[in-house]
């Protein structure tokens, strides 16, 4: 086979990686919303998805490393097709499998942090294992020859990155939204299948042998040494490390400034990888121009952090005035961000595009070339390249599975995302330390000395999220972080506070009127409301209204974010706040840390009240609290007589409640209340209790007031047209999370 031939195989191949890829990132959003319904869509419950999927990456990697030297390139390729069609297998059965099966039938398998792991790592373990096995055994099908074993590895690495950052971008604005959960993942099992159809017929042009190798070991310029083989594993798994904790500082970093919502991480995650695969692709075109490949990969991942510390300097320290840090603070200070529903272009652009591309655009590329410089100097022998690949991945993704876990569920609780930064940057000039011991080069020297300034430079915690919520001052917003969220009060010129959750507007102190409505007409209705829920704290208003009747003995307020409680506690002393003091010591409060769905499935309590805060129907897996699924754990969750209230912000979510619950009584179009039994539609009872000396004694006459309007609306629903269709949330069709839109 000639050069030529070969070549065009490779590009060939490439073709079916770029479907793998985006195959593969399909599947995984589609995994990962399934199983967040079983441990919480909390950091601690999606750092364990995350760390279960690349645990399976990383054992598929290095054991298809190991069989892949036994084999011909023939076999290889052909073992990759029968790979992407053991996914494409399990990729058609596996919303069944985790949500019918695991989710529906078998609960009792997630009790306890150690339990879930374990059952989310099992149940991850075939397809990853697959998934991991793939580049491998195409890396032995594609290298022929010693010499261009680097190039051939860098256009695989980055055909399938590219194809990756597709999936990424087309899961939440196409798949998620217009086809569900489980048609998002038959379309990556369409994907895997194509690729592995193609792989298995182009494994007929390929020679049962490799080429007759004749060259000697490209020469390297300059006296760097040889390393052992040993040294680029480990260095490849501290560059996992260190990637995959910067990833998750981008992605909240971007989240915030964006005001983000559903379709936040898929776009972010495209531009990522769009700058990996860029890097990988570029390099596999300039590799053999390396002449010192050691230097080279130690430059990239000093300067994957120093591009990174650089730009959020530059974010955080341009004064107010500076192009594009006046859009900043302009946009950080809008209660929300880019929606579908007031789609702005111009902001969309900066938001998810242009700042990305500051943030982390350059670092990402700096990433993907380093891949193929590594290949340049590890490469030994075509027998054995998918053996080397599969040990420097499994080594690269265990840094990466330690990554996810040490800086998702400790350091951000711990020391904040600027502390994360700070820590990052000294292994950084430890690596530059490293690189100057070893090649004798100044560069590395003066990389250690600029990033010691930019760390001792790097703004406080608190600068850092004053300057992304659009703080001008940078001296005024009170912030809390912990690994599930940032949230910040905003001072407003009255003395009042808003609350901002992830950069999106929540809720304000003192409360406000709507929260303590949701909470307290409930109260009002039910007959004896003794146990009460509340899912999301907010700034504590709505559980804080749900407190109005003395017969109330307890409120359990679920909360992914500890810092909440915090931050509300920081105010709770100054002007105008007796009402949140008041609530922060009421003794029949208990904030509980957890998802509020997965709590209520899994502690089997039962409630004469359950309420959700107020929460907009586009954030990021909020269906599951939208959905008819959710409404009928609800209804399960009650006891007789109870009472859920609902503020139904779509269609679609009123539909939910109706469907889920027989009996139901408007106060607005969009406010009702809602049980499994009757509820008696009567106003005077009501009033008699929202005027006692109790009530008025808690929530002061103003909102007494506010509360009597409502009361004095109470209506029974008005029957619908016979036959007109209606849509619904379903837990596996998050329409109104995706801006879909509403047809009758």
């Amino acid at each position: 086979m000639t050069e030529n031939e070969q070549s065009k195989d490779v590009w060939i191949a490439s073709i079916f990686f770029v479907l793998s890829g985006a195959a593969a990132l399909v599947d995984q959003v589609s995994w990962q919303r399934v199983l967040a319904l079983t441990t919480g869509v909390g950091v601690a419950s999606i750092s364990i998805i995350t760390a279960a999927f690349m645990a399976g990456l990383g054992i598929g990697s290095h054991w298809g490393g190991m069989l892949s030297a036994k084999l011909t390139p023939r076999k290889a390729l052909v073992r990759f097709g029968v790979i992407e069609l053991g996914v494409a297998a399990f990729a058609a059965l596996s919303i069944p499998i985790y949500y019918r099966v695991l989710y529906k039938e078998m609960p009792f398998l997630y009790d306890g942090l150690l339990r879930a792991t374990f059952t989310h790592l099992i149940s991850l373990l075939p397809p990853t294992l697959l998934m991991g096995m793939s580049l491998p055994f195409l890396v032995r099908a594609m290298v022929r020859r010693r010499e261009g074993a680097a190039r051939t590895i860098g256009i695989l690495y980055g055909a399938n990155a590219l194809g990756a950052a597709f999936g990424a971008l087309a899961t939440p604005w196409i798949l998620l939204r217009l086809l569900g959960v489980t048609g998002s993942a038959l379309v990556g099992a369409g994907g895997s299948a194509a690729a592995g159809v193609g792989a298995l017929l182009l494994a007929g042009r390929i020679p049962d042998h490799d080429a007759v190798d004749t060259a000697e070991p490209p020469a390297l310029a300059g006296d760097e040494p040889a390393q052992p083989f040993n040294w680029w594993i480990a260095l490849y798994a501290l560059s996992g490390f260190v990637s995959l904790s910067l990833e998750i500082i981008w992605f909240r970093v971007i989240d915030v400034a964006a005001k983000g919502g559903a379709f936040t991480f898929g776009t972010l995650l495209f531009v990522y990888l769009v700058g990996l695969a860029a890097g990988s692709l570029v390099a596999a075109r300039t590799v053999a121009s390396f002449k010192r490949p050691l230097a080279a990969f130690l430059l990239c991942q000093v300067g994957i952090v120093v591009m990174t510390v650089g730009a959020m300097e530059l974010l955080v320290y341009l004064p107010a005035g500076f192009p594009g840090i006046d859009w900043l603070l302009r946009y950080g200070a809008q209660p929300s961000g880019v929606r579908m529903t007031n789609f702005i272009l111009n902001d969309f652009v900066v938001a998810y595009v242009v700042l990305p591309l500051l943030v982390f655009g350059p670092s990402t590329f700096l990433m993907g070339l380093g891949f193929p410089i590594l290949q340049r100097v590890t490469q030994a022998d075509p027998q054995g390249s998918g053996r080397r690949v599969g040990l420097l991945q499994a080594a690269n993704i265990a840094g990466c599975t330690l990554g996810s876990l040490v800086t998702g569920l400790l350091a951000l609780d711990v020391i904040g995302t600027a502390g994360v930064v700070r820590v990052l940057c000294g292994i950084s000039i430890l690596v530059a330390l490293f690189g100057f011991r070893v090649t004798r080069e100044r560069r590395f020297a003066l990389l250690a000395a600029a990033l010691v300034v930019m760390t001792m430079a790097f703004p406080s915690n608190d600068r850092l999220w004053r300057r992304m919520l659009g703080d001008p001052n940078a001296d005024l917003t009170i912030v809390e972080e912990n690994a599930a969220s940032v949230t910040a009060l905003t001072p407003q010129p009255d003395e009042s506070y808003h609350l901002v959750i992830n950069g999106r507007y929540n809720s304000w102190v003192p409360f406000g009127w709507l929260h303590t409505v949701i909470g307290g007409l409930p109260a009002l209705v039910h007959p004896h409301p003794e146990a009460v829920a509340v899912v999301g704290l907010g700034s504590g208003d709505t559980a804080w209204g749900a407190g109005i009747r003395e017969e109330t003995k307890s409120i359990r307020v679920f909360e992914i974010a500890s810092s909440q409680p915090r931050l509300l506690a920081r105010v709770a002393k100054r002007p105008k706040m007796d009402r949140l003091d008041q609530f922060l010591s009421d003794p029949r409060v208990t904030v509980v840390e957890d998802d509020g769905r997965r709590r209520l499935t899994a502690d089997g309590r039962l409630y004469d009240i359950i309420v959700a805060d107020a929460i907009d129907p586009d954030h990021s897996m909020i269906t599951y609290l939208y959905s008819l699924e959710y409404y009928s754990l609800v209804r399960d969750r009650l006891k007789p007589g109870g009472l859920v209230c609902v503020l139904a912000k779509t269609p679609r979510i009123l539909e939910a409640v109706q469907r889920a619950f027989r009996y139901t009584v408007f106060f607005r179009e969009d406010l009702l209340l809602a049980s499994p039994d009757p509820i008696v539609l009567d106003k005077n009872l009501w009033m008699s209790r929202l005027r006692s000396k109790h009530v008025v004694d808690y929530i002061g006459k103003a909102r007494m007031r506010e509360l009597a309007a409502f009361v004095e609306q109470a209506h029974y629903p008005v029957a619908a047209a016979p036959g007109s269709p209606r849509e619904v949330n379903r837990d596996l069709d998050p329409r109104d999370e995706f801006g879909r839109a509403y047809v009758r």
